[in-house]
């Protein structure tokens, strides 16, 4: 199965009052590189980095030519407007894998769980317990500890999980909700009217889905 990952980073942070969340540092790196390099080391061959806010700074200031980057001019009407152009983009995907650039906890090895995971003509959801989305990530995956997670899919209606992100969508159903996407739904309309097609995989103890949206969520970079 040939994935493409679609890192969307065309945000201006405006809550946070930061700059782009792109830019935000992250061990040593940049948020943007960080995870797109993750994305690739947990199995994705290509991917696409959509920007928008602040695009020609974050092009000079970070290291990004081993991906393919993309300009949103639209950014500031939404999510949906990146995640069109980023699905767009991903050329020769057969399942394009959805993240955001603010969620610093997304690793390699939830990448590669999720890829595992996936079913042909499904959505596949990483998804967390409620500890895990308030309080970061409780089991120690950044420390490089990953328990035990239950194996395959979960029914979309499991009531101790979140559904979160990163999200795995096989390539026409991109498409699909794509096509649907606008403001800053993304792909939640798309979601909402076919609970049927979404399969969640608990990666609760392999990482967070804790999102940095306020200086309260600063320590997620720390």
């Amino acid at each position: 199965m040939r994935a493409v990952a679609v890192l969307l980073a065309a945000g201006a942070g405006s809550r946070l009052a930061r700059g782009p969340k792109a830019l935000l540092p992250y061990r040593g790196r940049t948020l943007v590189e960080h995870l797109a390099g993750e994305l690739r080391a947990g199995g994705c061959g290509d991917v696409v980095i959509v920007l928008g806010a602040g695009a020609d700074e974050v092009r000079r200031r970070c290291r990004l030519e081993d991906y393919r980057v993309v300009h949103n001019p639209d950014w500031a009407s939404g999510m949906g407007s990146s995640f069109r152009l980023g699905v767009a983009a991903a050329e020769g995907a057969e399942a394009i894998l959805v993240a955001l650039v603010d969620q610093p906890d997304v690793n390699a090895v939830l990448v590669r769980r999720l890829l595992e995971r996936h079913r042909t003509g499904r959505v596949t959801a990483a998804a967390y317990r409620a500890d895990a989305i308030a309080g970061g990530n409780p089991d120690g995956a950044a420390a490089g500890h990953h328990p035990a997670v239950p194996q395959g899919p979960i029914p979309a209606a499991e009531p101790r999980l979140r559904r979160g992100h990163p999200l795995v969508f096989d390539a026409p159903l991109a498409v699909e909700a794509a096509a649907e996407a606008a403001g800053d739904a993304g792909a939640r309309n798309y979601l909402g009217r076919h609970p049927e097609l979404i399969d969640l995989v608990d990666c609760s103890g392999l990482g967070s889905a804790g999102d940095v949206d306020t200086e309260a969520d600063l320590p997620l970079l720390d």
